[in-house]
């Protein structure tokens, strides 16, 4: 048996693979999220795969070309939790969760995914319209097809936030029950609160959650959060047991050729976890012989 042991020990990782990759923007994102963290947290950045061009393909053979640097991933993940780590993690694209998530479920099977996104992520091979990887990104940890990166997420342990571009068959899913979903709109962290219910949370933050324009990603949808709602959300969850963040689909610029564009107002719109994390970071150890941000672009 274990305890409790309160000690910031953050491991923090930055993936550089292809993972369904549309553009070039999403590997360099996490690469500035990735130095950004690095500076706030004081942690030292551990590089998973390596950057290639984009191959903009149906989901199989992305799936193929991404496999051997998802399972590094899926390795370091799994090594950062049995070293009584805390995971934060820069992500190029939400589909590197097809390697995360199922590592979470075995060594936290108790802990609320927390899923920030616009879209569900929740189609399969079969009801999939567009063969996008990332679309098939929670569906896949969640078991309802096989990745080959294994699964063991449940259903009743998943709070899709934010959530607004949702196709038929995930809808489907959703009205079922199988995740709890908690739309956008006034009192978003009092029903979030309501939705994890006091459990250890593990954080997934697709920037495309946020109202288009607040910063660069490759999927808009209008509707979304505002700074100030992420970071309402993020003073709520920080009361929580925080068992790791992992952020995705930032880019580097607002359009391909122009100037970078700093993840600064994202982190600071998240600095409630990150301080939750700092000061302390909860982790099993087996017993020894602020002011909300504002919106806008940010270049």
């Amino acid at each position: 048996m274990g305890r409790y042991r309160l000690t910031s020990n953050i491991a923090l990782t930055v993936f550089q693979g292809l993972a369904g990759d549309h553009n070039n923007l999403g590997i360099p994102g996490a690469a500035s999220l990735g130095d950004m963290l690095a500076a706030r947290l004081g942690a030292v950045v551990t590089c998973i795969g390596s950057p290639g061009p984009a191959l903009s393909m149906d989901w199989e053979p992305e799936l193929k070309a991404a496999l051997s640097a998802l399972r590094l991933m899926e390795k370091q993940l799994d090594s950062i939790f049995r070293q009584g780590q805390v995971p934060v993690t820069a992500l190029s694209r939400c589909a590197v969760s097809l390697s995360t998530l199922p590592v979470v479920a075995r060594h936290r099977p108790e802990v609320c995914v927390v899923w920030f996104d616009a879209h569900a992520d929740l189609n399969t091979p079969d009801t999939t319209t567009s063969g996008y990887l990332g679309g098939l990104a929670l569906s896949g940890p969640l078991g309802l097809w096989d990745t080959g990166l294994g699964a063991g997420l449940r259903g009743e342990n998943v709070v899709l936030v934010g959530a607004r571009d949702i196709d038929p068959p995930e809808q489907a899913l959703i009205d079922a029950g199988l995740v709890r979903w908690v739309q956008c709109g006034p009192d978003l962290a009092n029903r979030l609160r309501d939705a994890v219910a006091g459990r250890p949370v593990y954080v997934h933050l697709d920037c495309d959650v946020l109202e288009p324009g607040i910063v660069p990603t490759e999927f808009k949808a209008p509707g979304g959060l505002s700074l100030a709602d992420l970071y309402a959300t993020a003073e709520l969850l920080a009361m929580h047991e925080v068992v790791g963040l992992e952020i995705s689909e930032f880019q580097s610029v607002w359009e391909e050729g122009e100037e970078p564009v700093s993840p600064a107002n994202l982190i600071d719109a998240l600095q409630p976890l990150l301080d939750r994390l700092q000061i302390a970071s909860p982790q099993r150890a087996p017993l020894p012989n602020s002011q909300a941000p504002e919106s806008g672009k940010t270049s």
